[in-house]
């Protein structure tokens, strides 16, 4: 097995779909070079980075976007991957328009060229595929290293990557999290909003659920935060193996990950649910979220983009719940919500 580096140069509009798009049909890992994002985080007043005189300036506007395709002996690895998964009924959801197949490279990069051009019909998509080349393993890991450094994420809480050290104040918990997949590090304004509100509104007692985990990020944050009944739960087997690991790395062993979704959840009444996915999954997921949600428990959702806040709006009141906060940053929306 080698691993396809391909890129993808576009617009900080269309980044967002094409990362989606990119996961969909089966990419291993994602790295995302965002300057407007890297400009937002140097110049907030609570980064924990800085920048040389002339660097923002330096990185230009194109978004560059790298994905990773496993190659094997007879071509790259594309779908859900279903047959890594123990339940992989519920990965169609997410899946559901690619069959898991391995195809020639040449075919795996005519169809991202397709998807691209699909996504083109409705977002400025840049420049768009520029090439494919091949990486070794210790080059991807190293690539994953640039740029990526300590920066605060909440009032409380600071993300690090392993390879560095951050000085903090009493009072303030280090994540160790390292990039290498596509399932989040913290930088992204969805994960970000959803840690200050958990940072404002999870209390040390509360039984807590991450609802499709990732990283696992979310989980131990609310661990640090002082949470000890924990579940964080994806339907991505590989997520969760990632999830695992992360919480091992912070002294988090007790976080019970596992794979699944929703009706999978094990405890029958959580205090907090957080839902870090999409628009499209929450809307389908609301009507079945108060059933095990504490009469007095937070529904916390983000990973919805403003566009189609207002059908998220309208499938969290059909579903019985009252918004109680509304978050928004930079396009992105995140809400806590309680029964109505």
């Amino acid at each position: 097995m080698q691993w396809v580096e391909i890129t993808i140069v576009t617009t900080e509009d269309a980044s967002d779909a094409i990362c989606e798009m990119l996961a969909q049909i089966g990419a291993d890992g994602i790295a995302v070079c965002d300057p407007y994002e890297i400009k937002r985080i140097i110049e907030d007043p609570d980064s924990l980075s800085y920048a040389d005189d002339g660097y923002i300036d330096s990185l230009g506007t194109d978004v560059t976007i790298n994905a990773y395709f496993a190659e094997f002996d007879d071509g790259i690895r594309l779908g859900a991957k279903a047959e890594e998964y123990e339940n992989p009924e519920g990965v169609g959801k997410i899946y559901s328009n690619i069959g898991t197949r391995t195809v020639p490279t040449e075919d795996a990069m005519n169809l991202i060229k397709e998807r691209l051009k699909d996504i083109g019909q409705f977002l400025d998509i840049g420049k768009g595929f520029t090439g494919y080349k091949y990486v070794k393993d210790e080059d991807w890991a190293n690539n994953w290293k640039e740029g990526y450094k300590a920066f605060r994420i909440s009032d409380r809480i600071v993300i690090c990557p392993s390879w560095e050290t951050v000085d903090v104040d009493e009072g303030t918990s280090v994540v160790y999290l390292d990039p290498g997949s596509a399932f989040g590090t913290g930088t992204h304004e969805t994960t970000s909003m959803c840690a200050e509100l958990l940072d404002a509104n999870l209390k040390p007692d509360d039984k807590l659920l991450d609802l499709g985990t990732g990283s696992g990020i979310l989980a131990i944050i609310a661990a640090k935060l002082g949470c000890r009944n924990i579940e964080a739960i994806d339907i991505d087997r590989l997520a969760v193996d990632v999830a695992k690991d992360n919480c091992e790395k912070n002294d988090c062993d007790f976080i019970d990950c596992y794979t699944g979704e929703l009706k999978d959840a094990k405890s029958g009444s959580y205090d907090i649910i957080v839902a870090n996915i999409i628009a499209d999954v929450i809307c389908a997921i609301a009507a079945d979220v108060p059933s095990i949600l504490s009469d007095d428990g937070i529904f916390l959702c983000s990973g919805i983009i403003n566009t189609k806040a207002e059908r998220v709006e309208k499938a969290l009141s059909d579903a019985g719940f009252k918004i109680c906060q509304k978050v928004e940053k930079h396009d992105w929306m995140a809400y806590i919500c309680k029964k109505s």
